[in-house]
């Protein structure tokens, strides 16, 4: 690099003015007194070392393992971002909650003033609203996904609606109308009525959608509390290679939604609806949340992805064997 006596004195005074900033952490006002230099030559110096690659910054995390998962994730998969949290052994519910944490910090990292943040019910997605703690206001509105069942919290979509637009310091406007209609007749009217086609129009266009993503194959899943029938039958549902629920419709491994009755049914956008949202955050926790997480991944329903540790693993490796890749 230097060829010269007077490029090598140039060199030693970059590189000892490179490291007293970045190794020693000194001020350039401080270097200048010290070098007796001025501190706009300080500044000067600095930029040449730089342009001469003389300063490589690393910038490695206590928590590199998931930082290696969460790239992994986004390499084979494609997704635009994807935040992978650290589990409790043993810990479900803690698990959620901090899923949720992340999901909230990252909702919050990306929302501007103006923004329309569309959101199904669930217990990821209550989670996530249940951990916002924003530090301003934000003027934006929020709106359902889907009709709401009533009876719990998380399947309220109306309530976690109004929540998130009291938190955040927007506006909400809800759906008045149920998750399933009767028949495909009576949901037909209720998606043509004026109230309902204005709220599901916004959240067509929305900025950014906060969705859960459903496990149907665990008795404990949150679909069966969405369900209009009080004992389904879930061999029927398990057919038609159907392995998860997404805005309340189930799907197939490959992300279509399923040839199911109860699907025509649906007060609810078609997941399709979201192709053009430019950031559909999908947030799951739990081994069970696997192949579902995979589903929506294949059908390209989401593009953002906040997951635990155990659950970003088995997703990384099964989507790994299915395209053979090491």
């Amino acid at each position: 690099m230097a060829e010269n006596k007077d490029d090598f004195e140039a060199i030693r005074q970059i590189h000892t003015v490179l490291t007293l900033h970045f190794i020693e952490e000194m001020k350039q006002s401080d270097i200048a007194q010290r070098l007796n230099l001025s501190t706009s030559k300080v500044n000067r110096l600095i930029t040449q070392g730089r342009k001469l690659g003389m300063v490589r910054i690393a910038v490695e995390s206590p928590f590199q393992r998931l930082v290696d998962l969460e790239k992994g994730l986004s390499e084979i998969t494609g997704l635009r971002n994807t935040v992978v949290t650290p589990v409790v052994p043993g810990n479900p519910d803690t698990n959620l909650q901090q899923v949720g944490l992340a999901a909230a910090n990252h909702l919050l990292e990306t929302i501007r003033d103006g923004d329309v943040i569309a959101i199904t019910g669930g217990k990821a997605v209550s989670a996530v609203v249940r951990n916002l703690n924003p530090e301003r206001k934000f003027n934006v509105t929020v709106v359902p996904l889907t009709g709401g069942v009533q009876g719990k919290y998380y399947t309220d979509v109306n309530h976690l609606t109004t929540q998130l637009a009291e938190k955040l310091g927007g506006s909400a406007m809800l759906i008045h109308a149920p998750l399933f209609a009767e028949n495909r007749e009576q949901r037909d009217m209720l998606m043509e009525m004026n109230s309902t086609k204005e709220v599901f129009d916004l959240a067509r266009n929305a900025s950014v959608a906060l969705v859960g993503i459903g496990s149907i194959k665990t008795p404990g899943s949150s679909y069966y509390d969405l369900h209009p029938l009080p004992n389904p039958d879930r061999e029927l549902l398990l057919k038609d290679n159907v392995t998860a629920e997404f805005l309340a419709h189930l799907i197939r491994e490959d992300g279509t939604v399923a040839d199911y009755a109860l699907n025509s049914r649906l007060v609810a956008l078609n997941p399709t609806d979201l192709a053009t949202c430019p950031l559909t955050i999908g947030v799951a926790a739990g081994g069970e949340k696997v192949q579902p997480i995979r589903a929506a991944l294949n059908g390209h329903l989401i593009n953002s992805l906040i997951v635990d540790e155990e659950t970003a693993s088995a997703v990384l490796e099964s989507m790994r064997k299915i395209k053979n890749v090491a």
